[in-house]
């Protein structure tokens, strides 16, 4: 799968860079190198962008200010040399925060999950919703409808419109709302343990520190989950 791709960052060297990472991946096609949202809009008009690198701190308009006004967003990757801006960035749901300057590992990394959130949005153009059916979920991912048993699901992990099912045998990636996930799910059997997480309570079977184990894996204890996570899996 092609993903078009335009860079927009006010800085020569920059844009240079990313020019250069762009063109080592070959699933990776670049439409535009732009030095300012203006010229980003010009060519948004005519060209269809599936990802954008956008920088924050630019004259005349922002990146958080360009991505605010635009009505159809194409998956965005913000890059800027300022850590602070985060919280608003993952606010404003882009896939990734590249803090300048970064290696093409971690470029690799941002461009690989936003990859996949890009190829599922094209395939769920049609999302269809989970359903819980006696002891099993329906769910509608990649064209293909699982039926999952409750009782083998690990942990679900939510990764912004988007949530993972984590079984023995397979990870399932669906377009799903992680807070419908935990109205629908069985409240004796299910709870959500953190605003990424929802687990099942047999199989939890160690908490440590604000970390429970499944399986394996360490899952983490929001701080506003804690205290009915103790009452409810370990009846403190």
């Amino acid at each position: 799968m092609n993903i078009k791709c335009m860079i927009v960052d006010d800085e020569h060297l920059a844009r240079t860079l990313l020019e250069e990472y762009v063109k080592k991946l070959p699933h990776l096609e670049l439409v535009a190198t732009c030095k300012n949202p203006l010229e980003a809009m010009e060519v948004l008009q005519r060209e269809a962008v599936d990802l954008m690198f956008l920088d924050i701190q630019m004259p005349e308009l922002t990146g958080v200010e360009f991505l605010k006004s635009m009505a159809v967003k194409p998956a965005v990757i913000f890059t800027t040399a300022y850590s602070e801006y985060a919280l608003e960035g993952y606010q404003l749901d882009v896939i990734d925060y590249l803090v300048k300057p970064f290696p093409f590992e971690r470029f690799l990394k941002a461009v690989n999950k936003a990859s996949e959130l890009i190829r599922l949005r094209k395939l769920d153009e049609e999302p269809k919703p989970a359903q819980v059916m006696d002891e099993h979920i329906v769910v509608h991912a990649d064209r293909k409808i699982y039926k999952i048993k409750l009782n083998e699901i690990k942990y679900i992990e939510g990764l912004k419109e988007y949530v993972s099912y984590f079984t023995e045998e397979k990870r399932i990636i669906a377009l799903e709302s992680l807070k419908r996930l935990e109205e629908i799910l069985p409240a004796d059997r299910f709870m959500r343990v953190h605003r990424s997480y929802i687990v099942p309570f047999g199989r939890v079977k160690i908490m440590e520190g604000n970390q429970l184990e499944i399986g394996g894996k360490m899952i983490p204890v929001g701080r506003s989950y804690r205290e009915e996570v103790l009452k409810r899996v370990f009846g403190e």
